[in-house]
């Protein structure tokens, strides 16, 4: 469908599922005088050896990449391979699953049609999506981006898991994925408190369509990729992962880690994490995004107006607090902006200052979580603030 005449074009020139570290290691470092007459490692020699750590850990990824950057230019850190059977080591140019991750891009596409005015945040289901059930009317993008809207997760549905569970390369009608939940009430009042929820994000991913006519991967390209130059960015509808790529695995010991980088349909999630991405691109990406490149200054006022103690999936490193598809992370060395994702085969992290001047990607090929490997978040939590700490330094 073409894009509708221009009022103030949402696309201007100013644009720029089923579902783990420090510049601080006095813990590594003896005590008395034979500890200060040896050198003190080299900081990258140090989160080195982390990443390793995290490869040898229980459970933990047959593979990570983090590449840090900042004014004095990047630094890749990796550790593992990126296939398990070439045993070819990973390159921040492969592919991967970013998966909650994804949700900052929609949230990047629904402000940007916000900043120019194709939508307001105020804006309700019952306006632009009066399909939706009647009973979630009351629901405004504002709440939708903060996940404070009560709109019941269709992932945890029973008839998408049975789904699911049948036939895991299932293709979905992504616009049609909030009809599985469609007989449920809201879980609470909207606005009242917080609670993840991936429907939220197919609902602003809806309501960015309504308010355009445009295709949400339309507008994806218009309002993101292109404006921060991401060319190796996209929204598959299929399993297929595009060449070369970080394979994702199932880690269980004792049973050997199974490749999953392929087991899925990636249209079960679409907006609240379907795309697909390199550590080179995801770094592009947040800079820009924490950084409010893509739209104007009352806008980033709305989107960081923060939910005290309110978690990303996984929660990210030190205190947690949630904005609009945006959270705050507020480490011992400061604060990163950014947003995390977890799916089958892939765990990442995405922050930046909040001017977008230092960033870290932190990709590790399983899945870590509360639920599954309490543990091991709690080991990746601790390395990724160490990273952080060594970016702010």
């Amino acid at each position: 469908m073409p894009i509708p005449p221009r009022r103030r074009t949402p696309f201007g020139p100013r644009l720029g599922a089923v579902s783990v570290f420090a510049a601080c290691l006095a813990l590594l470092s003896p005590a008395g005088a034979e500890a200060a007459a040896r050198p003190a490692p080299h900081p990258d020699q140090a989160l080195q050896q982390q990443l390793e750590g995290l490869v040898r850990a229980p459970g933990g990824p047959p593979g990570v990449v983090a590449v840090l950057r900042d004014g004095r230019g990047t630094r890749v850190l990796r550790a593992g391979v990126a296939d398990r059977e070439t045993g070819r080591r990973s390159d921040p140019n492969d592919h991967m699953r970013i998966a909650s991750a994804a949700k900052a891009f929609s949230g990047a596409v629904a402000l940007s049609l916000v900043d120019r005015r194709y939508l307001r945040l105020d804006d309700t289901l019952r306006e632009r999506l009066p399909r939706l059930p009647r009973a979630w009317g009351s629901v405004t993008l504002r709440q939708l981006l903060n996940h404070t809207s009560g709109l019941p997760d269709f992932a945890q549905a029973p008839a998408f898991a049975a789904t699911l569970g049948t036939d895991p390369r299932h293709r979905f009608d992504s616009r049609r994925l909030l009809d599985y939940v469609a007989d449920q009430p809201l879980r609470f009042r909207p606005g009242s408190r917080y609670q993840y929820s991936n429907s939220d994000n197919i609902a602003a991913a809806l309501m960015a369509e309504a308010a355009t006519g445009v295709r949400y991967e339309r507008l994806l390209e218009a309002s993101v990729y292109r404006p921060l130059g991401l060319r190796h960015t996209s929204l598959p509808q299929g399993y297929r992962m595009p060449r070369p790529y970080l394979h994702g695995y199932d880690v269980n010991p004792p049973s050997p880690a199974e490749d999953v980088s392929e087991a899925l349909s990636t249209s079960g999630v679409w907006a609240s994490g379907d795309i697909v991405s390199t550590p080179v691109d995801m770094t592009r990406f947040v800079r820009g995004y924490a950084g409010g490149r893509l739209y104007g200054h009352d806008v980033v006022r709305e989107q960081r107006r923060w939910i005290p103690g309110a978690a990303s999936e996984p929660a990210g490193p030190g205190r947690n607090d949630a904005g609009l598809a945006l959270f705050r992370y507020t480490t011992r060395c400061g604060v990163v902006l950014g947003h995390t994702g977890n799916t089958l085969g892939y765990t990442q992290l995405i922050a930046a200052t909040p001017d977008g001047h230092r960033s870290l990607t932190f990709s590790v090929t399983t899945q870590i979580n509360q639920a599954m490997k309490p543990d091991l978040l709690q080991e990746l939590r601790a390395v990724q603030e160490n990273f952080v700490c060594a970016l702010l330094r």
